[in-house]
């Protein structure tokens, strides 16, 4: 058994090395073909990470020592126990993550998820969550664009950090507009009844949703409605990017 195990491993390393052979590495800035790294030295610079000091509650980058809050995190009480993001919402991550979503750009998928282990693998760890999924396209949606950038994402940063993952437990039930287009109040009332669970979470007591874009966190808050009403004590989140707090 171990031997057809360690043959299986051969094998799969081996499938790996060709595809990188024929499809090699491309930074994800500048899209120049790399070797042994997964971001051209000079473009690495130009990203800007969440650092400290960010807001406790979403995890927006803050300005001041002191603050402990976003603004808006000071006036609304969120369903999800605690975010947190990699990068701030700027350029080139803007245009990296357009690419991601809508361009087919599968091969991001590496980078996004080994900075994400790198720099909130320990938070994650430490949080004793118990599965992680990712926030659900639509049928519709998914359909079009042919996979879920938040899927592949988290499945990777999950085996990175060694946590169970599950992308069929929560599913989206309708087609909603999308959210960048819509007021506060209207992203609230755009994901009624948008979400519902999908099988046993009564053995689950600490969720991580994983998306890749956080921006009022409505989305995340109504994800989390219904796992809490399903029964799961705590929501956490993971987003790859998220935007500038005040």
């Amino acid at each position: 058994m171990i031997n057809t195990q360690h043959k299986f491993k051969k094998i799969q390393h081996l499938c790996q090395k060709t595809l990188r052979l024929l499809y090699p590495d491309r930074c994800p800035v500048c899209d120049r073909v790399l070797r042994d790294t997964l971001i051209c030295p000079g473009c690495a610079k130009k990203i800007r990470y969440i650092t400290q000091p960010f807001c406790y509650s979403c995890g927006k980058q803050l300005e001041q020592e002191e603050q402990e809050l976003c603004f808006d995190c000071s006036r609304k009480k969120h369903v999800f126990r605690q975010g947190r993001a990699v990068f701030q919402y700027q350029s080139p991550v803007r245009e990296m993550l357009y690419r991601y979503k809508y361009s087919n750009r599968r091969d991001y998928t590496e980078f996004f998820a080994r900075e994400a282990a790198r720099l909130c693998g320990g938070w994650v760890r430490g949080l004793g969550i118990d599965l992680v999924m990712p926030i659900p396209l639509s049928q519709k949606r998914k359909r079009r664009r042919g996979y879920n950038q938040a899927d592949l994402f988290g499945k990777r940063f999950a085996e990175l950090c060694g946590l169970d993952y599950d992308a069929k437990k929560l599913v989206r039930i309708r087609h909603t507009a999308p959210q960048k287009q819509l007021s506060v109040q209207e992203r609230k009332n755009n994901l009624k009844n948008a979400f519902k669970i999908n099988g046993n979470v009564v053995n689950l007591k600490r969720i991580l949703l994983i998306d890749d874009i956080y921006t009022t966190g409505s989305t995340i808050d109504a994800a989390a409605l219904v796992l809490k009403q399903s029964g799961i004590e705590d929501v956490f989140y993971l987003c790859i990017s998220i935007g500038q707090g005040q």
